[in-house]
């Protein structure tokens, strides 16, 4: 049967979709399988193959996950999966085994951060575009119900002129520096104030705390403060023209689950999230390239329109 004649009666009978996962050493493959395959709470999936780093990760993953199938290659899951998701430590390792799947128009949804390069990015998403591939990549701490209800009340804000964001992240990190963490405490503030960054950097003035800066159009600036060790957890202040709201980031009970309901329905559907367009998807690869450079300059650099 043909994939897209598959996928019809998938969608029409309920037919239960296979996913396969690219991407062991991280701990969320075993959170999203454990989700899906133990708890059964996204109705109509399976986590069927894995893929490891290591054999040792792929099979710690796969008890844990209850995974039954571990292939030697990601492509051995070709034509035995209805959708993929890649979930390495490092993004630079993100996009290169996704492709043979984009080609065959396999939805994917890649974890954050999407790419370690953006013009890599680009390339990917318009071969997704062209072979009709949905494609999405997100964190989740925006699709905790805590942080949806903080974004309602920063829009009551009216005018928004200044932030602050509070995070960990290493910038000497094996997995991609500030990419590594840091990608969750850019998202947020893009969620935030919007993705119209004119430029960012980052000061490395302590050994365990550096200050990143987000600067837009209209003249709001935003600190981000990187914690190398003693940050308790995420927090975030926007100052507007009618207040301040803090939050202090509290997530879900199951902190995974809304996440994946989220790419489990654009699987379905093979309807891309609304809120993450492709340009979304690449704007925090851009602003935090721009901060990578910052560190090695010491000056605000310009992030790519």
């Amino acid at each position: 049967m043909a994939p897209g004649v598959a996928r019809h009666f998938i969608r029409q009978r309920g037919w239960e979709m296979k996913i396969g996962i690219i991407g062991a050493e991280n701990s969320h493959s075993a959170a999203i399988a454990k989700i899906i395959n133990v708890q059964k709470k996204a109705k109509g999936f399976t986590v069927d193959y894995l893929w490891g780093e290591t054999r040792a990760f792929a099979e710690r993953t796969a008890e844990a996950g209850e995974i039954p199938n571990i292939v030697r290659k990601p492509v051995d899951m070709l034509g035995k999966v209805d959708a993929i998701i890649v979930d390495h430590r490092h993004a630079k390792y993100h996009l290169e085994p996704a492709v043979p799947f984009i080609r065959k128009g396999i939805p994917a949804f890649i974890d954050k951060p999407f790419c370690y390069r953006a013009a890599k990015g680009k390339r990917f998403l318009a071969l997704a575009k062209k072979r009709k591939a949905p494609v999405t990549s997100y964190s989740v701490i925006p699709h905790q119900q805590n942080f949806v209800k903080f974004r309602k009340e920063v829009a009551k804000l009216g005018k928004l002129s200044a932030g602050t964001t509070y995070g960990p992240s290493d910038l000497k990190s094996k997995y991609g520096g500030v990419f590594f963490y840091g990608i969750h405490s850019v998202e947020a503030a893009l969620k935030l104030y919007g993705y119209d960054v004119a430029a960012a950097g980052i000061i490395k003035n302590l050994e365990n705390t550096s200050v990143g800066t987000l600067v837009y159009p209209s003249g709001l600036t935003v600190a981000m403060h990187f914690m190398k060790s003693g940050a308790p957890g995420f927090q975030f202040t926007v100052v507007g023209e009618k207040g301040l709201v803090h939050y202090e980031h509290k997530g879900d009970a199951s902190p995974y689950l809304a996440g994946i309901k989220c790419f489990t329905r654009m699987f379905r559907t093979r309807k891309e999230p609304k809120e993450y367009t492709h340009a979304n998807i690449l704007r925090p690869v851009q602003v935090l390239e721009a901060m990578e450079k910052s560190i090695r300059t010491g000056k605000l650099v310009k992030v790519a329109k």
